[in-house]
């Protein structure tokens, strides 16, 4: 497969709009410039602004259709918007939504039409920010083993639990979550899905400060007492939960693919260009460029990953293992990266202070998020399992790829 894209005359125009989009409405400044854990406030309200006009224009959400916000656009026009916020250091989705970039996709595969009309929206124009809440002190990978009890009553569900190592700062408008709703029915029978408004009385969020870095440094631990939720939030059926999970973890996996590049190595080889070492460029000294071209390697390989999977979805090919077979490599990736810089920058690595900190503090926010990056979003032995059961070893038949559509 060819996985590099040759624009049309149309696309390149499309792109001049674009760029042209950009400059009237993004601020100078406000992308990836520093690697500090959360935006400051400012900066994290420039970003959400940013993606509300990218709403109201179908650009947040280019190829969702327009009935629900989106912008009904093809692959290629995303991947061109993708390109352009990405050259002033921003995303597609320039802010952290991650229950919207994950979960809005199970909504729109198994909610009903009033749902997607209602809930979907305000979602894809921009205008609230949505955390995933999966993760629970005695269940994480195994998502089936979720305790958080949702029980019907009258009109609405009453919830209690406990979701942690979720979100991150500057707030949240809602919850995309799954929750037990049958206590004595067998695993993968007795879970259901829910849109929660934050605002509800009985939720509370309290602060986590972890290990990680740029961005992955601030979670929170989200209760829930006595939380009433209407029932019209439910989305998928009750005790139906497994087959959303199914979509909602096919995307988490990688499975929807991505556009883009992770463009870290770039700043350390503009580092090395300008860091002298034993009395030479680092550029110039042949271990060290044998570090940095491993390093663009994979950085390469990830993104053609992300650009096939992506290729896939929204050419309507068939999907297998495509999704956790990304995110393994990213996860395997990152955590030999970290080794790498080691290797290559020394004690540069991982000190912050200027002016021994490599890359303004890059290489050093990389060597605490390159470790816990192997463990969210399914570890990388659930990736293994997963890839395994698709290719059919061990079983009869082998296990189909996630609904995207």
């Amino acid at each position: 497969m060819e996985f590099e894209l040759a624009y049309t005359q149309e696309q390149e125009s499309f792109r001049k709009e674009v760029r042209s989009w950009i400059k009237d409405n993004v601020p100078a400044g406000i992308g990836a410039e520093s690697p500090v854990e959360e935006d400051p406030r400012e900066v994290w309200e420039a970003k959400r602004e940013v993606g509300r006009r990218m709403g109201a224009k179908g650009w947040l959400w280019p190829t969702m259709p327009k009935e629900f916000g989106g912008g009904d656009l093809t692959g290629d026009h995303a991947i061109i918007i993708e390109e352009e916020m990405e050259a002033v250091g921003l995303s597609g989705h320039p802010y952290y939504d991650s229950g919207a970039t994950v979960g809005a996709r199970g909504i729109l595969v198994w909610g009903t039409e009033e749902q997607k009309k209602t809930l979907l929206p305000p979602i894809f124009k921009g205008e609230l920010v949505t955390w995933q809440l999966l993760t629970e002190p005695e269940a994480g990978s195994d998502l089936a083993s979720v305790k958080t009890l949702a029980l019907r009553d009258g009109d609405d569900y009453v919830i209690n639990g406990h979701k942690t190592f979720v979100g991150a700062s500057h707030g949240v408008d809602q919850f995309w979550t799954i929750c037990m709703t049958d206590p004595k029915a067998p695993r993968h029978e007795n879970t259901s899905w829910f849109l929660i408004p934050s605002t509800l009385p009985g939720v509370t969020i309290m602060p986590l400060d972890l290990l990680g870095g740029e961005g992955s440094g601030h979670k929170n631990s989200v209760f829930f007492d006595n939380v009433r939720v209407p029932a019209f939030n439910l989305v998928g059926g009750e005790n139906s939960g497994w087959k959303v999970a199914t979509t909602h973890l096919e995307m988490e996996h990688g499975g929807g693919g991505r556009v883009g590049r992770n463009r870290f190595e770039e700043r350390i080889f503009e580092y090395c260009k300008t860091t002298m070492q034993d009395g030479q460029l680092m550029s110039k000294d042949q271990d060290s460029r044998d570090q940095i071209i491993e390093m663009h390697v994979d950085a390469e390989i990830n993104r053609l990953f992300g650009l096939r999977n992506f290729y896939l979805v929204y050419a309507k090919k068939p999907r297998s293992y495509g999704g956790s077979q990304s995110s393994y490599f990213r996860k395997m990736s990152g955590l030999k990266l970290t080794s790498t810089m080691g290797k290559l920058l020394g004690y540069s690595a991982v000190v912050t202070e200027p002016p021994y900190a490599a890359a303004n503090g890059y290489a050093e926010s990389q060597q605490r998020s390159g470790i816990i990056s192997v463990h969210p979003g399914g570890t990388a032995d659930v990736q293994k399992l997963i890839i395994a059961r698709r290719i059919g070893i061990g079983r009869t038949s082998r296990e189909e790829a996630g609904r995207l559509e």
